[in-house]
């Protein structure tokens, strides 16, 4: 078990060394080493669930399972002292549902690759790479290791999108690059005041990355730039008020949330669908995980100061993007916007800082990680027959394609939070813990749950109006020659365990609820008392 976390990491990454020594007249071979990579990442992500101990209370060190810890690089540089790198991996109840989502989504991911065709090798390649990226990210505790994988993602999407994409792919995957690369230098930026002012203990000169070592405020350097005892000031905010928001604005534009939205949907218009169920499923969870693991651990007075604005842009995204994707004809851009509206209620529950909501947040990410990879496997199916996505082009599908109409119907009823579907526990969940905050004086309003409310009124509006539009009514589609044939076998490979999951995790939410109820318990009050203690310091500081 000792290096259980090691592995789930690293066997895409030795899948892409096996890759290589395949030759190109052997390319079938490649989508079978990927696919037996992640079937067996998969199979561990479930040892690891069933191995994790649910009865751990606290946040923090203490509470991480499965750690490892190894130096890798020091620096000594002088009068500086020196600056330790470190390999340490863990997970705890924040991203435990997260690494099994991951595993979960890029497995179906391979068998949606399926039909690849042009240059099967790179494709692949850079698919393994971007696994071991995205679980990396899930369970790093070192900053410096976490910025490593997030980075190495930017490489792989940007030419997954830019070289296997639609027409407008070029556009559309520097977009992306582009957007992503702010996000990550805002963090960056963030990452080197860090390492300028946490040492590894009240009387140590040695500097580190660690990121349960910066939850400590005895940790930082009195003086320096990030701590709580540092007077300067600029235009009015505290520089730890700059590194949180610098950092909530990095992550946001991963999760997305508007106004920094803008190159999702373009993305997932053009990206092939395999690329568009991970960049829907896993990609935009780790937006909302760095909030988490980065922003609300290390700066909890931020979090306290701040929670209002995230909040508000919170609902801003929900009702917003709702809104936009009532107005789409292109299904896979509705699906798309569809997304940042679900997304923002991670940020609302994860801003009202009570219980409910933080875990109503973390289960909106698994169970919207589930949903729009269904979804956005359904858009594909229907793209792979008539290279058309336009919801206009359709009539009365039901009756030609039963199997699919189903699978779309039950796939958008999961969506719009039907009772009996994961996402309606979610978002009853985070809607309570607002109304919870709100009630007792936290950073939320009342007003914003209510908006969130009618943020599932829309949703259910748009998702009901494109059923019938497309599946009911006389069978029509815009060209005859269109060959319309029911779901596959593959296809119904990739779309039952999804919708079974969907279904699952709506009724025994529990299930789920409990490997995090633990650690969110202890979140909740770590953020909530260190803020508060936080912001005494700072603002005695700062008079």
């Amino acid at each position: 078990m000792d290096h259980l976390l090691s592995w789930l990491v690293f066997v895409p990454l030795i899948a892409a060394v096996v890759m290589l020594t395949i030759p190109q007249s052997q390319g079938h071979l490649y989508k079978w080493v990927a696919l037996g990579a992640l079937g067996i990442v998969t199979i561990l992500s479930l040892v690891l669930v069933f191995s994790f101990n649910q009865g751990i209370a606290g946040y923090g060190a203490d509470s991480l399972q499965f750690t490892k810890q190894l130096d890798w690089i020091n620096l000594n540089v002088g009068s500086f002292g020196s600056l330790l790198i470190q390999y340490y991996v863990g997970v705890d109840g924040l991203s435990l549902a997260l690494v099994l989502l991951s595993a979960i989504v890029l497995f179906i991911g391979v068998i949606s690759s399926w039909n690849i065709k042009k240059n099967v090798q790179g494709y692949f390649l850079l698919y393994m790479v971007l696994s071991t990226s995205v679980i990396g990210c899930f369970v790093a505790l070192d900053f410096f290791l976490f910025y490593l994988f997030f980075e190495f993602m930017l490489l792989p999407m940007y030419f997954l999108i830019g070289i296997w994409g639609g027409k407008r792919r070029a556009y559309a995957s520097i977009k992306f690059f582009i957007y992503t690369l702010i996000g990550s230098l805002l963090i960056l930026m963030v990452m080197i005041g860090l390492s300028l002012s946490v040492v590894q203990g009240p009387d140590s000169t040695v500097h580190t990355f660690d990121i349960m070592k910066m939850m400590n405020p005895e940790n930082y350097l009195p003086g320096s730039l990030l701590a709580l005892d540092f007077d300067g000031q600029l235009l009015g905010l505290t520089y730890r008020a700059w590194a949180f928001i610098l950092l909530i604005v990095g992550f946001a534009i991963k999760l997305p949330a508007v106004p920094v939205h803008t190159w999702l949907p373009d993305a997932h218009v053009e990206a092939p669908t395999p690329i568009s169920v991970v960049l829907a499923g896993i990609l935009l969870k780790i937006g909302g995980y760095g909030f988490y693991r980065i922003g609300y651990t290390i700066f909890p007075d931020g979090a306290i100061e701040y929670g209002w604005w995230i909040a508000l842009f919170g609902v801003i995204a929900i009702i917003y993007a709702a809104f936009v994707a009532m107005a789409q004809a292109d299904l896979k851009r509705l699906i798309a916007y569809s997304s940042v509206s679900h997304m923002g209620f991670v940020m609302l529950g994860m801003a009202s800082l009570t219980v409910e909501g933080n875990a109503g947040a973390l289960f909106q990410m698994f169970s919207h990680g589930i949903i729009s990879a269904l979804l956005f496997l359904m858009s594909g199916v229907l793209y792979d027959r008539t290279g058309d996505r336009m919801i206009a082009n359709y009539s009365g599908l039901a009756g030609k394609m039963p199997l699919f109409s189903v699978a779309v119907i039950l796939s958008f009823f999961a969506a719009l939070g039907l009772p009996g579907f994961s996402g309606f526990i979610a978002e009853f969940l985070v809607l309570i813990g607002a109304f919870d905050g709100a009630i007792n004086g936290s950073v939320v309003d009342t007003f914003m749950p209510v908006l969130g409310l009618l943020g599932l009124v829309l949703g259910a509006a748009y998702f009901l109006w494109t059923i019938q539009r497309m599946f009911f009514g006389k069978f029509w589609v815009r060209e005859e020659s269109w060959q319309l044939p029911d779901l596959n076998a593959r296809e119904l490979i990739m779309i039952i365990p999804l919708v079974i999951l969907a279904l699952f995790f709506g009724i025994f939410p529990g299930l789920l609820l409990d490997l995090a109820n633990e650690t969110v318990m202890g979140f909740v009050e770590y953020v909530n008392t260190q803020g508060h203690q936080n912001l005494e310091l700072i603002n005695a500081a700062v008079r």
